[in-house]
């Protein structure tokens, strides 16, 4: 089976509408051929590149900074981060100067940035975006969306209010192999699907949030007080400020840093934006009994209503063993679709007539010729051929990440809302609380819409 791939620039300018699912689909060769999203014609109304700040340059804030490097229609003009050491590292991580902050109030001041990358802990997720939509600029938050539900809801209507430009930072949304995934389930051609299966799993101290210290960490070189801001008050720690995903205070665990993936993903290929009913999780503290407050192992089954029925989606994940690292099947009645993290395979069920003849094996002899007679003469056309699986793949080096940013920035400029909105991003980080839920409270959780809260 030959593979087929969209162009770049096709899925990018496709992600932020409803026109995803029928985007025609190019030859292999004609991505491959691309390094970088296309996006020169994406400018503001005075020709000028999207001036952007970012707040946080750890880990994910510097990775955030190299994909931004990509993608030409932006540029960053300003850096805050609490860890004086860090605003070094986001100036090499982007290989250009700009100007730096321990105050990420200075950014919002400034009028000439347009929006606001916010990449800080969960915790400082709501007043970040709070602030900047406040002060007029658009939002990029990394996923979970939010650090609990009432956080959520609170930036989701102060987006709104506002009338910004808000996505969340979970890239799989923009990704051409979740684009050709989408594809293929609007095409029908899975069938009837009730169950979905995912999983992200993980096997060193790195993946379990193990994180180095820097050998400069101090009172003296992190503003420790501003990085508690209204969590318990407590004295200086390190390993709370640099593994703090592995904390309540102030993360949301496997299922805000990796669930909340999964569930995007499902959510865009499927169409489902909403929180699940109920949610029941299992899960406990095996390897890493290192004070942490999150498990090292949880999975959560989630039973979701549709307008086409119920779906059921069951989430894993583990940090001491890797095992199909990244994963997820969608089982449907007429097909089976299969993501990895660089590929998207599709095989048909064998769902064509056949005479069923295990089902006789309780009859006379007599029966079982009379009952094949007579299903051959309700189906006297020869067997169809079953259909070949298809196989589509990421070519090397691609980064949906830079494809996700790309989506932003064109948003920006067009005011055009893009595909992992508030909304979206809010549902998606519910489903993550509702993991934590039950796990903590160690019960089914369930979703109240009316009152926008979690009850067991």
């Amino acid at each position: 089976m030959k593979l087929n791939e969209m162009t770049r620039r096709d899925f990018v300018r496709l992600g932020a509408g409803a026109a995803v699912a029928t985007a025609a689909v190019a030859q292999a060769a004609q991505i491959r051929s691309l390094t970088a999203p296309q996006h020169s014609s994406d400018s503001l109304p005075d020709g000028r590149k999207i001036r952007f700040g970012i707040v946080g340059t750890g880990i994910r804030g510097c990775d955030l900074l190299r994909s931004a490097r990509n993608v030409p229609t932006g540029v960053c003009v300003g850096s805050a981060d609490l860890y004086s050491t860090r605003l070094k590292a986001g100036i090499e991580a982007y290989g250009s100067d700009f100007e730096t902050s321990g105050d990420y109030r200075r950014l919002l001041d400034r009028k000439d940035i347009d929006a606001i990358f916010v990449a800080t802990s969960d915790h400082h997720h709501r007043r970040v975006t709070l602030d900047a939509v406040a002060a007029g600029k658009d939002v990029y938050c990394e996923k979970p969306m939010s650090h609990n539900v009432a956080d959520g809801f609170a930036m989701l209507e102060a987006v709104q209010s506002h009338m910004r430009i808000f996505q969340a930072g979970s890239q799989r949304v923009s990704s051409i192999l979740y684009l050709k995934a989408k594809e293929i389930y609007d095409s029908g051609r899975l069938g009837e699907v009730r169950e979905i299966d995912a999983q992200v799993n993980r096997n060193s101290p790195g993946g379990a949030w193990v994180y180095p210290i820097g050998d400069d960490a101090s009172p003296e070189t992190i503003d420790w007080k501003a990085f508690l801001v209204d969590a318990p008050q407590i004295p200086f720690d390190p390993v709370r400020f640099f593994r703090w995903r592995c904390f309540k205070d102030y993360g949301a665990g496997l299922a805000g840093d990796l669930f909340v993936h999964l569930l995007s993903g499902i959510q865009f290929i499927t169409g489902i934006n909403a929180p699940a009913t109920r949610a029941y999780s299992t899960g406990g503290i095996y390897h890493f009994k290192d004070g942490r407050d999150f498990p090292d192992f949880i999975e959560t089954v989630n039973d979701f209503s549709t307008p086409n029925g119920p779906v059921h989606i069951n989430l894993h994940c583990s940090q001491i063993n890797d095992s199909d690292d990244d994963r997820t099947v969608l089982y449907g009645s007429a097909g089976t679709l299969v993501l990895t993290g660089r590929s998207v395979t599709f095989t048909p069920q064998d769902v064509r007539p056949r005479f069923e003849s295990y089902g006789w094996n309780g009859m006379t002899e007599a029966q079982k010729q009379k009952g094949m007679a007579e299903w051959k003469a309700a189906h006297p056309d020869p067997m169809p051929p079953l259909p070949e699986a298809e196989t589509f793949t990421v070519p090397n080096g691609y980064d949906d990440t830079a494809d996700h940013i790309a989506n932003f920035f064109s948003a920006v400029v067009t005011r055009r809302p893009v595909a992992e909105n508030e909304v979206f991003g809010n549902n998606a980080a519910i489903g993550c609380h509702m993991a934590n839920h039950s796990y903590f409270e160690r019960s089914i959780a369930t979703w109240d819409a009316a009152a926008k809260s979690i009850k067991t």
